[in-house]
């Protein structure tokens, strides 16, 4: 049986699922066809169910929930993995950091902000912190630094391997956005998760489940098995900037969510149902939920 698996080409991805489909585990006689796309072309491909297995953003995930059903493995959970919001003007930097939070004066309202996607949960956690700032411009996350630089925005919303690039570009943090949920919160930031169709048997779900969970394990105890694969997908990035990314957003809530991971997603969405960010979310979130045996 082959399905269609969808997946960033960033680190953290390629790290988690190179086991998985260059058969360096058993896969069950299961094949994959794999695409390789942006978080928010991910996030638009659940939307309209072109994909059986995908990673997308929470935030998104609020809107798909219909048709698919989260994997208790491969999830971006963690502390200090949020996205950062930055600009090129330190003294715009330090007056802003003023108000994460808080009703903000007038004369910031109208700045414009690129943003990795509408549906990313990089979005959604700057709607927690700075809900008035809505003159947002979609891009790449790759090209996000350069817009900022070259002044198109005033700030950026940046995620992934941007985050260790942007102060060599003579940019500057405004908040980190992570950190902002985690001390509103005491719980570790949910920023990406690996859904299935929930019209597909129960028991390919689980095989896939097992299969995710084991292809993580396999890069813990293998951490360079898929160096050239992953190098080969990473935008001629460093491999210590590679590695760092990799170490930043594959950790043990990526082999299991675990009761912390699973309570940190329900607080997000109960959070956002209460904002009003995201629809009344009626289905079960959870795989897990409906297969606590499952080893």
């Amino acid at each position: 049986m082959k399905l269609s698996l969808g997946f960033s080409p960033c680190p953290n991805d390629t790290y988690i699922f190179d086991a998985l489909i260059h058969q360096k585990i058993d896969t069950y006689g299961l094949e994959f066809e794999v695409e390789y796309h942006d978080v928010e072309t991910l996030n638009q491909k659940a939307f309209k169910k072109e994909l059986a297995i995908t990673k997308l953003s929470y935030h998104a995930f609020a809107y798909a929930v219909e048709d698919y059903e989260l994997l208790d493995a491969g999830s971006a959970l963690g502390f200090g993995v949020g996205p950062l919001l930055i600009t090129k003007n330190k003294a715009l930097a330090e007056e802003l950091m003023e108000y994460v939070g808080q009703d903000l004066p007038d004369k910031f309202r109208n700045l414009a902000i690129a943003i990795p996607g509408k549906y990313t949960t990089a979005n959604f956690l700057l709607g927690l912190a700075f809900p008035q700032l809505q003159n947002k411009q979609e891009l790449v996350f790759s090209d996000i630094e350069e817009a900022v630089m070259d002044g198109r925005v005033d700030l950026g919303l940046i995620i992934h391997e941007n985050r260790f690039t942007y102060q060599e570009k003579g940019l500057h943090k405004v908040v980190d956005l992570g950190d902002y949920w985690e001390k509103t919160t005491n719980s570790p930031i949910p920023l990406g998760g690996i859904v299935i169709r929930r019209d597909l048997p129960l028991d390919i779900k689980e095989k896939i489940n097992r299969l995710v969970r084991h292809s993580v394990e396999f890069a813990f105890a293998n951490p360079k098995s898929g160096i050239e694969y992953i190098r080969s997908h990473a935008q001629e990035m460093e491999e210590t900037v590679m590695y760092k990314h990799i170490e930043l957003y594959v950790n043990s809530y990526s082999i299991d969510l675990g009761g912390i991971g699973r309570a940190a997603i329900a607080t997000m969405f109960e959070r956002a149902e209460a904002l009003e960010l995201i629809p009344e979310m009626k289905k079960n979130i959870f795989l897990i939920e409906r297969d606590k045996g499952f080893g």
